[in-house]
């Protein structure tokens, strides 16, 4: 099971953050057009993410917490999303789905989302990635920070929630 640090921020500027990573020599893996669909579990957040460069089932517990917190995540690549999709929703039911268009970089092992989230806007992730599960957490928690930094990432941009949780918290407000 992978162990990720991670932060989630308010992005002003996200041309600006893609010129900082491309001057790092971030690769960029492209913009993929997600819809993540979130089921009601009792425990942590599934999620089935349905794009055009990542398809993918995720089970992720994490406190929310604005700054850097650790993520425990489970990752399952199913052949036909759409069929797990009406499954999962027929068992579980559905919570929320979100709409994105994701800009992905890669330094290393630590992987960088700026998103334009439908109906919430723009956002920065970064994502320190221990797949070797070899207790680097806090070797992650300094790239973490760093790249926080260097982003010129500020304490008040930083986000607690998913993006579910924020959607969710619009539709109460309504």
């Amino acid at each position: 099971m992978p162990t990720l640090i991670e932060i989630k921020a308010k992005c002003q500027n996200p041309q600006a953050v893609k010129a900082i990573l491309e001057a790092k020599m971030a690769y960029f893996k492209g913009v993929d057009h997600q819809i993540d669909t979130y089921f009601t579990v009792p425990n942590g957040r599934l999620k089935l993410r349905q794009g055009n460069m990542e398809n993918t089932l995720i089970h992720y517990q994490r406190e929310n917490q604005a700054g850097p917190k650790k993520s425990s995540v489970n990752l399952y690549h199913p052949r036909d999303g759409a069929a797990l999709k009406r499954t999962l929703d027929a068992a579980l039911g559905q919570l929320v789905e979100v709409d994105k268009h994701r800009h992905i970089y890669f330094i290393d092992n630590v992987k960088f989302h700026v998103d334009e989230v439908k109906g919430l806007g723009s956002f920065v992730e970064i994502e320190a990635i221990d797949d070797s599960d070899s207790n680097m957490e806090p070797e992650l928690l300094k790239q973490c920070k760093y790249y926080m930094e260097l982003l010129k990432i500020e304490e008040e941009d930083l986000i607690e929630n998913s993006y579910s949780d924020m959607i969710l918290e619009q539709k109460i407000s309504l």
